[in-house]
């Protein structure tokens, strides 16, 4: 982790959904395009939460919260982020080696580890305080990513009438300042729950200075819960990235804010980054991130139980996030629209539509962003009394017809197309062919 209507659009798309593939169309025709996008990818089938990953000389170390029959912090390698993962032994030392103070009948949450300046590795890890019942953040150092780990004396961050600490994470700013990154476990005692960040000397086991509130639980959506904590600095702002919601379930999710400077003023994204939902069910329940470069990395729950190590590709549309494989919905209404008209219609997914797309030159334009090169899957929502075709081009390319079926029964429907796009910005355009037809929204998956 060391880590005025005529508007085009410029929300970057979080992309992907798994729905039935349709025609193609493709920004290179020369191409044989992709079947749709690529959902995310599960790169550990078994109990391997809140993972944290970490490059070292080629090889890849991941370690997540304690799992049976894994250890205290299980640990895998891979030659890629991708995979193929193998999951190794506990990197943490004995329990009869550990301070008083760890409570040895419970697992230890959410470890993050990093190198060091000096070439030695720290972990941050949370573990229960015997003294006082509450979850804490304390600080491990070994000679190399596998261990063995060996704990400080004393814990690093323990504030007990704050509900604990936990969630520890580590960021370098790029003037090489570190910093460490928690959350105060409110939601366990009916307090707020606060993302924190902490300046540290850079064998990151010393607090300096003031610790800064950068983020609370107070959206419907949080369910009272806001963690793991996972800072970015891209060339305009800094990016956190946090999970929210409850963890057992469904609902938890990824989101992200931003911030000039990390004085903040930080605001959230308008729509989380990856959802049960916008993941098209792929992933249930995604959260416990972690980030590098083009790679997100998050944990899901899996059908037999526990959660697994997921993968996804991440783009940055002007330094903001984009996951393949996550979908955010778009308007018609908001797009650049030529020769055709907004109408309020309470039926519609944003309480209006655009109608008279019925006339040569007639199109609406959106502009998208895929995060990686291959397939994506753009579903429409349209209404239509009679059989329609429309042009679907990508940027500067050819058209080519797409047949938009009519419902007897009216109403709203969609119709899913695969395209093969290139990393990077792309408008994609909607033109009249035949007929006439009504358009609500606008999805690329």
């Amino acid at each position: 982790m060391t880590r005025t209507r005529t508007l085009l659009l410029t929300l970057p798309l979080a992309l992907a959904l798994g729905l039935s593939a349709g025609p193609a169309a493709t920004a290179d025709p020369g191409t044989e395009p992709a079947r749709g996008t690529q959902a995310p990818q599960l790169v550990i089938d078994s109990d391997f939460p809140d993972p944290d990953v970490i490059e070292v000389d080629g090889t890849y170390h991941a370690y997540s919260t304690s799992s049976p029959g894994k250890g205290q912090v299980p640990h895998a390698t891979a030659p890629d982020v991708r995979g193929p993962w193998t999951v190794q032994s506990d990197v943490f030392v004995p329990k009869e080696t550990w301070p008083d103070w760890i409570r040895t009948t419970h697992g230890f949450w959410a470890p993050d580890v990093s190198e060091r300046p000096d070439g030695s590795f720290l972990m941050y890890f949370t573990a229960r305080n015997d003294d006082n019942g509450r979850m804490c953040l304390s600080a491990a150092t070994a000679d190399g990513p596998a261990g063995p780990f060996v704990p400080q004396d004393d814990p690093l961050v323990c504030n007990p009438e704050e509900g604990g600490n936990i969630d520890a994470s580590s960021f370098v700013d790029t003037d090489g300042t570190h910093y460490l990154l928690y959350k105060n476990d409110g939601n366990a005692i009916g307090q707020p729950s606060i993302l924190w960040l902490q300046r540290t000397d850079a064998a990151g086991t010393t607090l300096l200075g003031e610790r800064r509130e950068l983020l609370r639980n107070d959206q419907p959506a949080d369910q009272g819960v806001i963690e793991a904590p996972v800072l970015v600095k891209r060339p305009s702002h800094y990016v956190l990235f946090f999970s929210a919601g409850v963890y057992t379930g469904g609902g938890y999710y990824t989101g992200y804010a931003t911030a000039p400077s990390l004085d903040g003023p930080w605001t959230r994204a308008p729509e989380p980054l990856m959802t049960t939902d916008s993941l098209g069910g792929a992933v249930d329940g995604p959260g416990g991130q972690d980030v590098l470069d083009d790679t997100i990395v998050f944990h899901g729950h899996l059908p037999a139980g526990g959660r697994g190590m997921y993968t996804a590709d991440l783009g940055w549309d002007a330094d903001h996030p984009v996951v393949r494989g996550s979908t955010v919905r778009l308007e018609a209404e908001d797009a650049t629209l030529h020769g055709v008209q907004t109408v309020d219609d309470a039926t519609a997914s944003g309480g209006a539509a655009v109608t008279g797309l019925d006339a040569e030159g007639d199109r609406v334009s959106v502009r998208v962003f895929a995060p990686a090169d291959g397939g994506y899957t753009l579903r429409l929502g349209y209404a239509a009394d009679g059989p329609v075709a429309q042009g679907l081009a990508v940027d500067d390319g050819p058209a080519r017809a797409v047949g938009l079926p009519a419902r007897d029964a009216g109403g709203w429907q969609e119709l899913t197309v695969d395209l093969e796009l290139t990393a990077g910005a792309h408008t994609l355009h909607l033109e009249h062919v035949r007929g006439s037809a009504r358009l609500d929204s606008l999805d690329l998956a």
